[in-house]
């Protein structure tokens, strides 16, 4: 019978261990694509209502990945933005080796172990929803579960949260959270404090992520010249009858431009 047991808690332990392990970065499928988008799946807004009530996970996200989205952006807040976190599920096997960001207001480790379960790549983690050791906790339990951190910042005095712990991605919101005015202005005018927060860590530099409020590819060609390789982009696809053809003719844009 001992013996058995071994044998059912050995195998149990390499089930662990796929589990456990990082499927893909998200911050290296970033710095090796063309375009750098990070196609979002969003069905509802806050402040607009909804965007594209009728559709489902699997008609859109595995076209995103088709048109050439470097990595995928999941909304699993529903009350908000009418998203689920089963959403994640239902196209982790249909998406192969692009990276899923659970997109979300993680505020307790339960979320962090949540996303692993899920079948995520990477979590969201908002400075403005955490206090600093928070943060560093979170990050820390991400990174010890394989999974990579998007740290989003709206402000320069927030660029103090690398001091708790560094982020694979670090991201500027154009979107208020407070009024929700969006202006991609604000990419361009933090710019070079996110540089100047990170010019000193080397290899460990996080990748810099421009989201919301992106509607043209010339805008992508300007915020690469500034630094940025990432760019989340959302409403702008979801808002069309096939938000799918729209990510991949703007990939195209970007590529020809």
């Amino acid at each position: 019978m001992a013996d058995i047991l071994q044998e059912i808690v050995a195998h149990k332990r390499c089930d662990l261990d796929r589990l456990l392990c990082k499927r893909v970065s998200m911050a290296e499928a970033l710095r090796q694509s063309p375009s750098g988008i990070i196609a979002e799946f969003k069905r509802k807004s806050p402040s607009k209502g909804w965007i594209h009530a009728d559709v489902e996970p699997e008609q859109v996200i595995p076209r995103y990945v088709e048109g050439g989205a470097a990595a995928l952006s999941i909304l699993t807040n529903e009350e908000y933005f009418g998203g689920k976190p089963e959403y994640i599920t239902r196209v982790r096997g249909l998406v192969g080796s692009c990276p899923i960001l659970r997109k979300e207001f993680i505020v307790d480790p339960y979320q962090v172990y949540e996303a692993k379960m899920l079948g995520a790549d990477a979590i969201l983690l908002i400075a403005a929803a955490l206090a600093p050791q928070e943060y560093s906790r979170l990050l820390e339990l991400a990174h010890r579960l394989n999974l990579e951190v998007l740290l989003e910042v709206h402000d320069p005095a927030e660029l103090e949260y690398l001091k708790a712990g560094v982020p694979d991605m670090l991201g500027v919101n154009n979107r208020s959270l407070g009024t929700f005015h969006t202006d991609v202005q604000h990419s361009f005018d933090i710019a070079e404090a996110m540089l100047d927060a990170v010019s000193h860590l080397g290899a460990q530099r996080p990748v810099l992520v421009s989201e919301s409020g992106i509607s043209n590819p010339e805008v992508i060609k300007r915020l690469r010249k500034v630094g940025f390789l990432g760019f989340l982009i959302g409403e702008c696809f979801m808002r069309e009858p096939d938000p799918g053809q729209a990510l991949t003719t703007f990939v195209q844009a970007i590529v020809n431009c």
